[in-house]
């Protein structure tokens, strides 16, 4: 099972307009990554940089960034977002085209990143470890590897995969439009991934307009620890929330910081 298992893996990422829009009050992670850029003393590599949500944070605070993402729409969007910037943050940007599950810089950095749900595309074992080959070619031999993931809801994950739940209208960048919007959840317990279908519908016939998927591979507590453990990694801290939260029935995430074992 690959990528090529999902065809719509990538369809959240193609229009990166209304990714922006539809995370732009996303934010409770941003302090996190940039405090432990900022730690680092830099430079920063970002796997997933997306369109430069957390980056531009990072340089702004001063530190030299190199951000990956294999979707090109989302690069181009967060260069225009670059080319807005003042110069001196340009300057600290930089980015490349490439999967992170064979990417090579032919360089070191004290701290790797891997915001918001990266590692949920990755949908076999075979894909977080070469993910995590990644992250060990590219660390110094004291540097840091931080990431997150949704903790997985065992509400969600039995609900029933043809019931749509409502959420609030929302206004599509691609035309301007609001449209009612709704989710449905698919849960394949035997790999893990559960596919949230968002579907878009005329606010006033209800009529489905267009929808898109996002599978995303589910993780547990222990299985992340042991997945980092025998790659090579030791957990120096596995947190509930960005805030340093436990681990409990109540956390959204599951947040990350490990090393190289020694």
């Amino acid at each position: 099972m690959s990528d090529s298992d999902f065809p719509e893996a990538d369809a959240h990422y193609r229009d990166a307009a209304y990714y922006d829009h539809a995370y732009s009050r996303y934010k409770p992670d941003v302090a996190f990554y940039v405090e432990l850029a900022v730690g680092s003393g830099g430079p920063v590599l970002e796997l997933g940089v997306g369109t430069g949500r957390v980056a531009l944070a990072v340089a702004k605070a001063g530190i030299e960034l190199v951000g990956v993402d294999k979707m090109t729409s989302m690069l181009e969007r967060a260069q225009r977002r670059l080319d807005r910037a003042p110069r001196r943050l340009r300057e600290r940007v930089s980015l490349v085209e490439g999967d992170l599950r064979d990417v090579r810089l032919e360089r070191r950095f004290p701290f790797v990143a891997a915001p918001f749900n990266v590692f949920q595309h990755l949908y076999t074992r075979r894909d977080v470890e070469r993910a995590l080959a990644t992250c060990a070619a590219h660390l110094t031999p004291n540097g840091r590897l931080a990431f997150d993931v949704l903790m997985p809801d065992p509400i969600s994950l039995a609900r029933d995969p043809h019931r749509y739940y409502k959420s609030r209208p929302v206004r599509h960048p691609r035309d301007g439009q609001r449209y009612a919007y709704d989710e449905a959840f698919d849960y394949d317990a035997e790999r893990q991934v559960q596919t949230t279908t968002m579907r878009f519908s005329d606010l006033e016939t209800g009529e489905p307009r267009f929808s898109e998927k996002l599978p995303q591979r589910q993780f547990f507590p222990q299985e992340l620890e042991a997945l980092l453990h025998y790659n090579g990694f030791e957990v120096l801290r596995l947190d509930g929330g960005f805030e340093g939260e436990p681990i409990d029935a109540y956390c959204e995430s599951q947040v990350v910081i490990a090393r190289l074992r020694r």
